[in-house]
C-alpha cells in the first residue's frame, strides 16, 4: 500500500478503489482506516513526508471513485516500476 503513496495520483487511487471509496463508514473512520493500515502493513514503504489522511480529503477523493481500476492502477504500476520501487515485468 505504501508504495502507491511514491507517485503522482497513488495517494488519491487508494481512496478511490471502489472497496475503499464506498466502504460503509464515514470519511472520518475512513481516514482513520486507512492510516492505520498504512501504518500496520506498510511502515517501511511510507515515505518520509508522508501527511496522514484527514476526513476532509477522503470524503472529497471518496465522491469520484474510480469506474475502471486496472488502467489507472497499472499506470501506477509503471510509474513505481520507473522508481525503482517494484522490478519491471
Amino acid at each position: 500500500m505504501g508504495l502507491f503513496l511514491h507517485v503522482p495520483g497513488g495517494r488519491e487511487y487508494l481512496v478511490q478503489v471502489p472497496g475503499v471509496a464506498h466502504a460503509p463508514v464515514d470519511s472520518k473512520r475512513l481516514a482513520a482506516l486507512l492510516n492505520y493500515a498504512l501504518e500496520r502493513y506498510s511502515r517501511r514503504e511510507i515515505p518520509p513526508d508522508f501527511k496522514p489522511y484527514e476526513a476532509e480529503e477522503v470524503a472529497r477523493l471518496r465522491a469520484s471513485p474510480l469506474q475502471d481500476v486496472r488502467p489507472v492502477r497499472r499506470q501506477l504500476i509503471v510509474a513505481m516500476e520507473r522508481r525503482g520501487l517494484l522490478e519491471a515485468r
